[in-house]
């Protein structure tokens, strides 16, 4: 089993807005060995609320049984700037001041976090990525790092994402920051502030995760005469009590906000030129019934990346799916990968 380190990176971090972070630190986590070659790396992205720990959050994709298993690959998982789970964040002491930053930490952006998966890499000698997967704010981090590096990344697989967050999903993380800053305790400079806030927001996200018919599935009541107690209340209450007891209200806050900043067009002329830059081979997968990341979004990259290869997964739990349905991703990655392998040989054949 792996556990968490952390890379103290001892020089300045400049930040795309131009602000400066002292002290970084990187959590990360990796599972089995690197070769001697360096080219057995398996580099994840997470999303909103995860962290390092890739075959807990992921499992069934990532395992010792699995398609992306420690026996055959190098596997890492960098905790993203902003989390709670070991990077620096807003509860992280600016050494300014000797207390916690709160509100007064800079924002980010997903470049920012890409920067330092980038710096974490250089640490490692890592100089080819055989895989960069992620899904969500995960695939945002993984389609600019391809963007940023493109010669490293050999193949690209971006799961529920999109080139530019939408207004819509703009809109959603809005309405959850709203429901924080209404808990005075937000703005109380201590680490549980905003709590109550966050388990709201936690509520308002859960309805952009899922979808009718998986809460039909799964909550419905199984008799008539009800006029409150309903299951979907008790499942709301619960699954924002959860994320209470394990995430800070100031780190969702600002990871919110990074997700928001996402426009790989930023700089680059247009949204079409800057995936036009992605080299990898790329597999981009959809879920039909998504409500947060719509699928016309991963049409719109595979149509916009060159020679990428586009499926579409159907799944009962809508944004989540990226998540549950392990078993038809292994069945699309899996294929793809083996695709890829006899592509290289075959244009290393007529090269020849």
């Amino acid at each position: 089993m792996s556990t968490i380190s952390t890379y103290n990176y001892n020089k300045t971090f400049k930040l795309e807005s131009g602000k400066k972070l002292r002290k970084l630190e990187i959590a990360y986590q990796t599972y089995g060995k690197l070769n001697t070659k360096k080219d057995n790396v398996i580099w994840a992205c997470h999303a909103l609320t995860a962290n390092s720990d890739v075959l807990d959050w992921w499992k069934g994709l990532f395992g010792n049984n699995a398609l992306f298993n420690p026996d055959e690959h190098f596997i890492i998982c960098t905790n993203v700037l902003g989390s709670h789970y070991g990077s620096t964040n807003p509860l992280s002491e600016n050494p300014v001041t000797g207390l916690p930053y709160y509100l007064s930490f800079p924002e980010l952006t997903v470049r920012d976090q890409v920067s330092a998966h980038r710096l974490l890499a250089t640490h490692f000698g890592i100089q080819h990525i055989k895989v960069l997967i992620g899904g969500s704010l995960g695939g945002q981090q993984a389609m600019e790092w391809a963007i940023m590096d493109p010669a490293i990344i050999d193949n690209l697989i971006l799961v529920a994402t999109n080139a530019v967050h939408s207004p819509w999903g703009i809109a959603f993380n809005e309405s959850q920051r709203l429901a924080i800053s209404t808990d005075r305790s937000f703005y109380a400079q201590k680490p549980d502030g905003g709590l109550k806030g966050l388990k709201v927001a936690r509520s308002i996200a859960l309805l952009s995760y899922r979808t009718y018919d998986a809460y039909t599935a799964t909550q419905l009541e199984s008799v008539n005469d009800k006029t409150g107690n309903f299951r979907a209340s008790s499942y709301q209450n619960y699954q924002g009590e959860k994320l209470c007891k394990r995430f800070n209200a100031y780190s969702y806050w600002y990871l919110s906000k990074v997700m928001d900043s996402h426009n790989v067009g930023r700089g680059r002329n247009s949204v079409t030129d800057a995936l036009a830059l992605i080299k990898a081979n790329t597999l981009v997968i959809g879920i039909d019934n998504d409500v947060l990341f719509p699928i016309s979004e991963q049409e719109f990259l595979a149509n916009n990346i060159s020679g990428a290869e586009f499926h579409s997964l159907k799944s009962a739990y809508g944004h989540d799916g990226f998540l549950i349905e392990t078993d038809a991703l292994t069945n699309i990655i899996g294929n793809f990968l083996k695709e890829s392998v006899n592509k290289k040989i075959i244009k290393l054949h007529k090269t020849a």
